[in-house]
């Protein structure tokens, strides 16, 4: 009896390794065919492929259209109200009266908060591929404010949204009149509505993440696979990217509110990791973006506002422009176009009603070269993440009917 035992169990065994060994082998085919469908994707790209990724991205914009108008029609309650208010705002904007003050005003307001706003989802939304709208857009503006201030003596300019120059108000400088908290105040309405965009700008890999643990369904994206597959090797990291992204992961997950309050209220260009692991580890909405909004629009962006009005102050202006003059060999040559730039400046502050000096500095040519570049490269990485976006479907809808077959 023993002997059959032994006869019984060894079968057993085998058959458990042979399940094992077929179990490796599923895994192994498994994370071949993902390898292999991500460089198909990733070769969807307009220098590659241009026919193709043009083709795949407007049949993806057909379908997101398609999705939008759906959830909209489930919406159409909501809809109906935004449109009736709408209109009521119509009516108001085309009829003549008293009235037509405030409505302006708030057209100003509105449209100014929204130009904001959308530079700061511009700037954030994408996993990190977004447009750095800080650096193009609200950090020019933050210093030519203040570089206005000093030149003016005052903030008394006209409110937003500003004529095409910054006018400096008649009746001169007023020497020691400007403040930190002067210039501050003057540009903290837009700095508050870029840094409520950004906030904004995160939401997609929380709402993603957290369908994902909800449904149980393997979403097939690169970002959460890479967030599954550093939990699973966190003990064994080593090196120091992967141990920063633990960090921000434990933060957010162990200190809640004030974790993610912390992650968004410096630069951190992991914080989308923080947005992925919220949604996991289903932290509710109001929390998440609640301490969002408050640490990117209030606590970052006073820093980052800070920051740019020190370094554009007129004493600190001067100092580096006298700076970059004491270098040997290029510093001459490199403080002339600095000086002249900032001679541009000074002059059409004081060019109010006639014409500005239209002298043409290498500097601002290059900054707005600059600025096309970035832009252009922007839209064609939304061309290509789009393409692949339809190239992922095409390729799960494959799998699907051969899982059917």
């Amino acid at each position: 009896m023993a002997a059959n035992g032994a006869s019984c169990e060894q079968p057993q065994k085998r058959t458990g390794a042979k399940d094992k060994q077929n179990g490796k082998s599923a895994d192994s085919s498994v994370r071949e065919r993902r390898q292999k469908d991500k460089e198909e994707r990733l070769s969807m790209v307009l220098w590659r492929r241009p026919v193709t990724t043009l083709h795949y991205f407007l049949l993806e914009t057909l379908i997101k259209l398609k999705e939008l108008t759906l959830k909209l029609w489930q919406r159409r309650g909501t809809v109906f109200l935004f449109l009736v208010l709408c209109s009521l705002f119509s009516i108001a904007y085309s009829t003549e009266g008293a009235h037509q003050q405030y409505v302006q005003y708030l057209e100003k307001k509105f449209l100014w908060c929204a130009y904001w706003v959308g530079l700061g989802i511009l700037s954030s939304v994408g996993l990190g591929t977004g447009l750095h709208t800080f650096l193009l857009y609200l950090g020019p503006h933050i210093a030519s404010v203040t570089l206005a201030a000093y030149e003016c003596g005052s903030t008394d300019f006209p409110e937003p949204p500003y004529p095409d120059q910054i006018v400096c108000p008649q009746g001169g400088a007023v020497e020691g009149s400007i403040s930190l908290l002067s210039i501050m105040s003057k540009v903290r309405l837009e700095a508050c509505m870029w840094g409520a965009g950004t906030a904004i700008g995160e939401l997609p890999p929380y709402f993603m993440a957290r369908a994902a643990r909800q449904s149980g369904a393997d979403p097939d994206d690169e970002d959460y696979e890479e967030f599954e597959e550093m939990l699973e090797q966190a003990e064994g990291a080593q090196d120091f990217v992967t141990r920063a992204k633990l960090g921000v992961q434990h933060m957010v997950q162990k200190v809640g509110f004030f974790g993610i309050l912390a992650c968004a209220s410096i630069p951190n260009p992991l914080f989308d990791l923080a947005g992925i692991t919220c949604g996991h580890f289903l932290v509710p909405f109001w929390t998440f973006f609640g301490a969002t909004l408050i640490g990117k629009a209030i606590i970052k962006m006073h820093i980052q506002k800070l920051f740019v009005i020190i370094t554009f102050s007129k004493h600190i202006v001067e100092q580096m422009v006298s700076l970059i003059g004491s270098v040997p060999k290029l510093g001459p040559s490199l403080q002339k176009p600095f000086s002249q730039y900032l001679e541009a400046q000074r002059n059409k502050l004081h060019h109010a009603g006639g014409s500005a000096p239209a002298d043409e500095n290498w500097l601002s040519w290059v900054f707005e070269k600059v600025v096309l570049v970035m832009v252009c490269y922007f839209v064609i990485s939304i061309v290509n993440s789009m393409a692949q976006s339809y190239a992922k479907r095409l390729q799960q809808q494959r799998h699907s009917e051969e899982k059917t077959k």
